[in-house]
């Protein structure tokens, strides 16, 4: 769901609208870089093996960065959903977690994951 979208899905007031388009942008100046640093990984890997250069210790030396880079990835995208949850109102933050098909988790641990 679009940013836009989900503002009006919600109701948010302008102020909420503004906070949650920072964090919106936030969250793609973050994750677009880090996307396409493991996209170039994964590529440089790629080569390697299609070159028949890879060793072991190459491996190694490849794999070990695109978890890395994997692993910041994966956070990027959730860690600004937990800063969404702090701009909501309680009522908010419950359908937000309906729209975002978080509603289950919450209904089991009572708040946004």
């Amino acid at each position: 769901m679009h940013v836009l979208e989900l503002a009006d899905a919600l109701d948010l007031s302008s102020h909420q609208r503004a906070k949650m388009q920072e964090l919106f942008s936030a969250m793609k100046a973050e994750a677009i870089p880090l996307g396409e640093k493991l996209i170039a990984q994964e590529a440089d890997l790629d080569k390697q093996f299609a070159n028949k250069t890879i060793t072991p210790a190459s491996l190694a030396a490849s794999t070990d960065p695109i978890g890395s880079t994997h692993g910041a990835l994966r956070q990027a995208h959730p860690k600004y959903h937990l800063s969404t949850v702090e701009v909501l109102a309680p009522t908010q933050v419950q359908r937000y977690a309906e729209l975002r098909g978080y509603k289950t988790w919450i209904e089991h641990h009572g708040r946004h994951p």
